[in-house]
């Protein structure tokens, strides 16, 4: 186990909805007050979606990422921003001509998945390597997608944070590694819980990190009813560990939670109850390498 563990927190995404919880954050506003929150409650990253104010559905409007960057940094709460460029990914197929996008396919160029990046060069973001079902839909991440989006994360002086679905998605990781394309050590999230993807149980965590590259810096995360019982279990395995409003609407069977802070505090009391030590935002940047 880790001398001391890094607790993210991602605070509203774009799956999870004010329908069902009607607490989760979707203006700039409350995405930042929730992300400020979790960070004084303990989370030394936070993980930032933005909403559409219209749809309240994901955006890659950059005014709106500026708005909540600008908002946290003028907060004087110290805490490591990952932006997510995991927007701009999913195809839905027409249903009498499946090669033809249907309303709500999002899928778009590279370079515009990672624009916000270029502009606002957060400390960390997130890289998904999976292509995958998802409902309705299909997320697709080709390679030289992939490769273009990971070239303008490193212009910028970003760190990706990898986001692994599943086996092969770690594997071809693991050529980009190879490849030059993403630098060591790495820092990899694993998901686990969603449909079709990796399952969220001890032998699915176990095989998966047990691929990972020396030497990397880890996390996993559960979703749904899943999301306490992955922090208990990445923790113990080792790794680091995530909650939020993207992964989870609840605080407890039954009960919808209150805030992300809330999640924070749950998190952080698990983990210390196992023996574990929450790293602090500076304690976090050492051990990802963002300082020296």
């Amino acid at each position: 186990m880790n001398a001391k563990t890094i607790l993210s927190c991602a605070v509203t995404g774009n799956i999870t909805s004010p329908e069902q919880n009607p607490n989760q954050p979707v203006t700039p506003a409350e995405i930042a007050t929730a992300a400020i929150d979790a960070a004084k409650a303990g989370a030394a990253i936070v993980h930032i979606h933005v909403r559409d104010l219209v749809t309240k559905q994901g955006s890659m409007d950059i005014n709106l990422y500026r708005e909540v960057v600008d908002r946290i940094g003028s907060s004087g709460v110290d805490v490591i921003i990952n932006l997510t460029t995991g927007e701009g990914g999913r195809f839905i197929p027409s249903p009498d001509e499946p090669k033809i996008a249907a309303p709500g396919t999002t899928l778009c160029r590279p370079e515009l998945r990672v624009a916000h990046v270029k502009e606002l060069k957060p400390e960390v973001c997130t890289l998904d390597f999976n292509t995958m079902v998802s409902g309705d839909r299909t997320v697709i991440n080709t390679p030289p997608n992939l490769e273009i989006m990971a070239h303008v994360i490193n212009g910028a002086g970003t760190k990706p944070e990898i986001e692994i679905f599943d086996s092969g998605d770690l594997n071809m990781a693991k050529d980009f590694i190879k490849r030059g394309i993403l630098k060591e050590p790495a820092m990899f999230q694993l998901v686990l819980g969603v449909p079709w993807g990796a399952a969220a149980n001890y032998e699915t965590l176990a095989f998966l990190k047990s691929q990972l590259p020396k030497d990397c810096v880890w996390a996993a995360f559960g979703i749904g009813r899943s999301a306490f019982p992955m922090l208990a279990l990445s923790y113990l395995m080792g790794g680091h560990v995530r909650v939020g409003m993207e992964d989870s609407v609840y605080i407890e069977k039954g009960v919808l939670v209150k805030n992300n802070a809330q999640l924070v505090e749950k998190g952080v009391g698990i983990v210390e109850s196992l023996g574990g030590t929450i790293a602090t935002t500076t304690e976090a940047r050492k051990l990802l390498g963002l300082v020296a």
